[in-house]
């Protein structure tokens, strides 16, 4: 039974890579294999809603995508959430590109009638990238200290946007960004 549907944002190979490494480590370290069991992808999630029609967005999307070059992404810290989820993540740089980005993507979906929630909403949407799921609460302290010592290349660049459908993730369609180039 799904659980929702999202819109995800996807990196570059290498970036990609780097989120999958902190996955792995999280999974030997036995602290979280969640997203890897799920099958997720790294990815920041711009909109999610518990009913979607995809066929409806498929066009919005690869309309979208097609106006999009390549968006520089940065992490910064690894956080949770004050939430009983037990989410870690590497939170996300709010840069003006990547705010302007989702807001540009909310109003195109709105525009199909779609509502957009409060939690993605211009000025309430916190961008991130989870690397671990439902962590144990015992486990919180040693994840982050496992993730503190990756030093991770947290650096790359966004080349593509994918519907989703979750739990366990299928992907509905992915559009690479209309002016990729590899960085």
């Amino acid at each position: 039974m799904s659980q929702g549907f999202s819109i995800e944002l996807y990196f570059d190979p290498a970036l990609e890579n780097q989120v999958l490494k902190a996955w792995n480590v999280l999974a030997r370290s036995q602290i979280s294999t969640q997203l890897i069991e799920i099958e997720s992808r790294p990815h920041i999630t711009l909109f999610s809603s518990t009913f979607l029609d995809p066929p409806k967005l498929e066009s919005v999307l690869k309309s979208f995508a097609s106006k999009q070059g390549p968006l520089p992404i940065s992490f910064s810290s690894i956080g949770t959430f004050p939430n009983d989820k037990n989410v870690l993540f590497l939170a996300t740089v709010p840069t003006m590109a990547l705010l302007q980005f989702q807001a540009q993507l909310c109003e195109a979906i709105k525009k199909e009638g779609i509502e957009i929630g409060e939690e993605f909403k211009a000025d309430s949407w916190v961008p991130y990238c989870p690397v671990a799921q439902e962590v144990p609460k015992t486990r919180i302290a040693v994840a982050f200290c496992v993730l503190r010592e990756l030093k991770l290349s947290v650096s790359g660049y966004a080349m593509d946007i994918g519907l989703v459908e979750f739990s366990p993730v299928r992907e509905y369609f992915s559009f690479e960004f209309g002016n990729a180039v590899e960085p």
